[in-house]
């Protein structure tokens, strides 16, 4: 029995793949074609922007259209996953975000929307962190203080993913790193509703990705970034909760909620790092700029593909050390993520010192 089950997935599994990757596939050409038809092209006058010719960024209606699809046709209904929660959230964000990408939508209202969009998965999907796990040895949280983090971090990463759709690629790449990670561990852990569910967004994001690599034909947009962030976060929680420490529960992977932070440490630490400069200037955290990692990385003169494929080693580099060194426990583990990261803005930061100086110094890492 378990070796008809073990060859029925084995089937299973790239037949969502492969069908998300072919709804997206199928539907992008006609977006570009209904894009250019109506001139619904990118701000090319933004200064953040990359490129010198109009591109269409309606990419997420294909990655939504793909995902939804296939999410309803193969996901199995059990109680790991209130598909209905989650996809009601889903369309909600998307709307939003089809909005932004065609007329624009102010931040007040971004976040409201966030914030009811993190509320109905928190308080009525009950799709929540319940505590921290032991990080700084704190455990168990009682309800309400655990739905207002819950909320927090779902609005946190959601808008992490917004942030790093700079470059072409990168919000894909990270998007399909992150969530092919959560389906391995998912299907190591037989959850193979959220396995589904997460290899339904990575097909999706394949599909998308062929179009979306320099040169790119498309741009994924925040309808497509805040669906992949959504998505991302609400596995990690899933992760977190199946893997916790209890007295009816030994986990099968230790250290859960620190493998959860190294698999979307990209989005996060970037996020985080932005928000803390913009502040410390007397700037506020929400006002655009060209500071962000991977903006730093083509100031050093790598291109689009060299740097996602960059930060994309970093996020794996990161994801394989907490699996190697899970027995330490979170906060140790968190502690050595934060310390890789800061590691690799600081050499960042002397490498375009040192190139702006023409000379490389030991006084380029200080100042």
């Amino acid at each position: 029995m378990t070796e008809l089950l073990h060859s029925y997935y084995l089937v299973y599994y790239p037949v969502i793949v492969a069908f998300s990757v072919l709804i997206t596939s199928l539907a992008i050409p006609s977006i570009i074609h209904v894009a250019r038809a109506r001139h619904l092209y990118d701000d090319l006058g933004h200064f953040r922007k990359q490129h010198d010719h109009g591109i269409p960024r309606l990419g997420g209606v294909a990655i939504f259209v793909s995902f939804t699809i296939t999410s309803l046709l193969f996901s199995m209904t059990d109680k790991s996953l209130p598909i209905n929660y989650l996809l009601t959230a889903c369309i909600i964000l998307f709307a939003m975000g089809l909005k932004d990408d065609l007329s624009g939508v102010n931040s007040r209202t971004k976040f409201l929307i966030q914030f009811v969009v993190a509320a109905i998965l928190v308080l009525f999907g009950d799709i929540r962190l319940t505590g921290m796990y032991g990080v700084f040895g704190i455990h168990a949280l009682p309800y309400w203080p655990s739905a207002a983090l819950s909320v927090m971090t779902i609005i946190l990463i959601v808008n992490a993913f917004n942030l790093i759709d700079g470059i072409d690629g990168l919000a894909a790449t990270t998007g399909i790193v992150a969530n092919g990670c959560f389906a391995l561990l998912f299907i190591y852990t037989h959850q193979y509703q959220l396995a589904a569910v997460s290899l339904a967004m990575v097909g999706a994001i394949i599909g998308f990705l062929k179009f979306n690599i320099t040169p790119a034909k498309i741009f994924m947009g925040d309808t497509g970034s805040l669906l992949i962030g959504l998505i991302s976060v609400v596995m990690a929680i899933k992760f977190i909760e199946l893997n916790k420490f209890t007295s009816a529960n030994t986990p099968e992977i230790y250290s859960a909620p620190a493998l959860a932070l190294a698999i979307l440490i990209g989005p996060i630490f970037d996020t985080l790092r932005i928000f803390i400069l913009r502040i410390s200037t007397g700037v506020s955290p929400f006002t655009a700029d060209r500071n962000h990692i991977h903006h730093r990385m083509l100031k050093l003169g790598f291109n689009h593909l060299q740097t996602t494929l960059i930060l994309a080693g970093l996020n794996v580099l990161c994801i394989g050390m907490v699996i190697f060194f899970q027995s330490y426990g979170n906060t140790v583990l968190i502690g050595l993520i934060l310390v890789v990261c800061l590691l690799f803005n600081w050499t960042i930061t002397f490498l375009i010192r040192s190139r702006e100086r023409e000379s490389l110094a030991l006084r380029n890492f200080f100042g």
